[in-house]
C-alpha cells in the first residue's frame, strides 16, 4: 500500500507519478507507464531472469492502479520485455526476438498482396547485412565451418537434380555462412527473410530449371568464401538477391 506521500496515481486525471501535466490519452498514459517500467528495470540493474517487484510494490512505486499495471505488463510481455509466470511472479524476460520476427514477417507477407514494399525492404536489409558482414564472418571461419557449408551446397545440388524445393537448405546455407559471428539478432533477421521467402515460393512457385541455377549461385558464393576472397564473396552475395526481387515483382503484379 502507498503511504500518504505516495505519488499521484497515473489512473487519476489530477496528475502522473512524476507530477507532470496529466495525459488525456489512455494510450499515451499506458505507453508512458511501459517506459517507466522499463526504466525501473534498467535503473535497478536487473538482468534477464531477475524477478520484478510484486504487483503491489509496482503499483505503489509507479502510482498506478492494479488493472492499469496489468494492462501495461501484458504489452511488455508481448514485446519480450517481461515474463509473467503465473503462480511464481514476474521476471525480466530472457532474450527473445520472437515478437520482432512475427511482426516483420507479417508486414512482409501482407505487402505481397499489395505493392511488395515491405518485402522488398526486407530484401534490401538482408542484402546489406550479408554483403557487409561476410568479410568479418570469413575472418572467423574454420575448416569445420567450411566443411559444413560445402555439405549444404552438395545437398542443395542433389535436391535440384531431384526437382525438389531448396528453400529449407538455402536458409541453412546462409545461416552457416554467418554462424562464426554468433550474432543472435542477425540470425533472427535472416529467419524473418526466409519466412517471407517461403510465402513467395509457395505463391509464385519455382520451375525445376531454376533450381540448378540457384544451386550454382550458392556454390559460387561458397567457392569465393573458400578461396578467402572477401570482395568476390561480397559481390556474389549482392547479386544473389536479384532473383528474389524478380519473384516479388512478378507476384505483386498478379
Amino acid at each position: 500500500m502507498a503511504n500518504d506521500t505516495a505519488p499521484l496515481s497515473r489512473d487519476s486525471p489530477a496528475g502522473t507519478a512524476s507530477g507532470r501535466a496529466p495525459r488525456f490519452s489512455a494510450q499515451a498514459r499506458l505507453a508512458a507507464l511501459q517506459k517507466d517500467i522499463m526504466d525501473l528495470i534498467l535503473e535497478s540493474n536487473l538482468e534477464a531472469g531477475s524477478p520484478l517487484p510484486t504487483e503491489a510494490e509496482l503499483c505503489a512505486t509507479l502510482g498506478v492502479g492494479r488493472n492499469t499495471l496489468r494492462e501495461s505488463l501484458k504489452v511488455l510481455q508481448a514485446l519480450g520485455v517481461v515474463e509473467i509466470r503465473h503462480g511464481y511472479g514476474m521476471f525480466v524476460a530472457p532474450t527473445n526476438l520472437d515478437a520482432l520476427t512475427a511482426g516483420l514477417t507479417f508486414r512482409g507477407r501482407l505487402s505481397l498482396r499489395q505493392q511488395g514494399k515491405e518485402a522488398l525492404e526486407l530484401v534490401d536489409v538482408r542484402q546489406t547485412l550479408e554483403s557487409g558482414l561476410i568479410g568479418q564472418a570469413m575472418s572467423l571461419m574454420t575448416e569445420e565451418h567450411l566443411a559444413r557449408i560445402e555439405d549444404t551446397v552438395r545437398e542443395m545440388e542433389s535436391l535440384a537434380d531431384e526437382g525438389r524445393p531448396l528453400a529449407g537448405v538455402d536458409s541453412e546455407f546462409h545461416r552457416q555462412l554467418f554462424a562464426p559471428l554468433d550474432n543472435e539478432l542477425l540470425t533472427h533477421l535472416m529467419s524473418v527473410f526466409w519466412d517471407v521467402y517461403s510465402q513467395i515460393h509457395a505463391a509464385a512457385g519455382m520451375k525445376a530449371a531454376n533450381l540448378h541455377s540457384t544451386a550454382l549461385r550458392h556454390r559460387e558464393i561458397y567457392e569465393a568464401v573458400r578461396s578467402g576472397d572477401k570482395a568476390l564473396a561480397s559481390d556474389r552475395l549482392n547479386s544473389h538477391f536479384d532473383g528474389i526481387r524478380e519473384a516479388i515483382a512478378k507476384l505483386v503484379k498478379r
